[in-house]
């Protein structure tokens, strides 16, 4: 073994908005047409189709329309949020999906955007400011009272909202130190707690007896609630173990399955069929997505935000996707899917799917970093890889290969890190696909986390990044931002 290379299994102001009309060209046809061939156009499974149809309350024709604008904002959103770099100002749909907002920091990023076609709105937080007022709320979770289910990130409204059902706030937001402008109280019936009971998605049984559903396959198993079950619990139908877990704070867990079971990239419809997983790309605020449950079935609706905090009885889960989707007991740790793009795990929420109610989803992204998994996308595994690209990444001492679905992440060196044992430069390089917006980031362990010492994220498909650090284990996170296909790094170290 190189002694360089060293594997170890386990480490273990006044700002300004831009609403974008989304003008396309007229359709050759607007007659309505079938479903399926509506569906296959759009790149979703039927179901999905009929779904949205069913809980949006549109026909053939408005549901195309819907999904057509929501791609066009997600994409335009990738290059946004990344061209405008600090300024980015958060991002939505309006309800009918028809127009789309960013917000920015400075008059001559307004004037950026408005060359393209969009009109300037003024607001005036920053998302960034938005989410550190956030972030001292989370700091402070312990001490919020009984009678405040939640807080998150309200981009639409320029604030964050805290929920009350008649609790005393001002203490709560006083003690956190955030600025009190930047936060809004809202009256709220909501009684969160997580949806633990019965199966949601396919079923899997932890321990003696209780039931939680299967999230999304990963390479060797797949993610799921952390509510669910703790680290070291066994699981039947697929057997497996829970390989990692947190909750509260988080609620995410992956549980890795015994030989015989074969994770998929599909996720149940609860229609006699599945729909296939093509990557996990976040979907923009506003977007349309369906939730899979054995209590439920199929439901749908929209993304209300994102960064959303919730008090369950057991604790704050911070970083959570809120929606109008409606759920039971018994759906939980299901999954979150925007058309064909995965987006969360079922944790908990409110109402019911008779009334309606509030649902939030811990963000698939996350567990996949946090555990270092690769989602199974396409039914089975990753996509077949095209060789590699080389240009641009020649002369450094290690390299590795490797293929990424739109949204997934890589960690490298083989999945793990490795280990410096003096100070000196660490060089890194990568190429993706042509046409893709591949990011490399170099992350050092802290003794508790990893962190980010150097990024490379431009709006393209090739990175560089150089870091003189002192000793300790380090990796590369490879991230396909935009585009699929196969990549190569390469990286030298002290």
């Amino acid at each position: 073994m190189n002694r360089k290379l060293l594997h170890i299994s386990a480490v273990a102001a006044l700002t300004l908005g831009v609403t974008a009309a989304l003008t396309y060209p007229a359709s050759a046809d607007s007659r309505p047409g079938s479903a399926a061939d509506a569906a296959a156009t759009a790149g979703v499974s039927t179901e999905v189709f009929q779904a949205l149809a069913r809980d949006l309350k549109l026909d053939v024709a408005g549901v195309k329309d819907r999904l057509a604008n929501e791609s066009r904002a997600a994409k335009a959103d990738l290059s946004l949020r990344k061209s405008l770099g600090g300024s980015y100002g958060g991002a939505w749909l309006s309800a009918d999906a028809k127009s789309f907002t960013v917000g920015v920091t400075s008059q001559a990023q307004a004037d950026k955007v408005s060359a393209a076609g969009a009109t300037p709105k003024l607001v005036k937080h920053s998302l960034a400011q938005l989410d550190a007022a956030k972030a001292g709320l989370d700091a402070v979770a312990a001490k919020a009272p009984k009678g405040i289910p939640g807080w998150y990130v309200d981009v639409v409204n320029n604030t964050v909202v805290v929920l009350s059902r008649g609790a005393d706030t001002a203490a709560f937001i006083k003690a956190s130190g955030v600025d009190a402008s930047a936060v809004r109280v809202a009256a709220s019936a909501e009684n969160p707690v997580p949806f633990i009971d019965v199966i949601g998605g396919n079923a899997y049984y932890i321990g003696s007896g209780s039931r939680c559903s299967v999230g999304f396959s990963v390479n060797g198993g797949f993610v799921t609630a952390g509510h669910c079950g703790s680290t070291g619990s066994t699981t039947t139908q697929p057997s497996g173990t829970f390989a990692g877990s947190s909750f509260p704070g988080n609620d995410y867990a992956w549980v890795r399955v015994n030989s015989g079971n074969t994770p998929r990239g599909l996720v149940n419809n609860y229609a006699g069929g599945t729909v296939s997983v093509n990557g996990s790309t976040d979907a923009a605020i506003g977007a349309s997505v369906c939730r899979s449950g054995s209590t439920t079935g199929w439901r749908c609706g929209t993304i209300q935000a994102r960064n959303s905090s919730v008090t369950y009885p057991q604790g704050t889960v911070s970083g959570l996707i809120r929606t109008n989707v409606c759920a039971e007991p018994g759906d939980s740790g299901g999954s979150l899917i925007a058309g064909n793009q995965a987006q969360g795990v079922t944790s908990g929420g409110s109402g019911n799917c008779s009334s309606g109610g509030t649902t939030y989803f811990q963000p698939v992204n996350e567990i996949l970093q946090a555990y270092s998994l690769t989602l199974v996308t396409g039914g089975s595994n990753p996509p077949p890889s095209s060789p590699p690209p080389t240009g641009g990444c020649t002369g450094y001492e290690f390299t590795r290969n490797g293929s990424l679905s739109s949204g997934g992440s890589a960690y490298q060196p083989d999945g793990s890190y490795y280990q410096s044992t003096s100070s000196g430069t660490h060089r890194g390089c990568l190429v993706g696909p042509s046409g893709t917006d591949f990011d490399l980031y170099l992350q050092k362990w802290n003794g508790s986390a990893w962190a980010n010492v150097a990024t490379g994220g431009t709006p393209s498909n090739a990175e560089s990044v150089t870091y003189s650090g002192t000793a300790g284990y380090y990796r590369y996170r490879v991230h396909a931002y935009s585009g699929s296909g196969s990549y190569t790094l390469g990286f030298t170290n002290p």
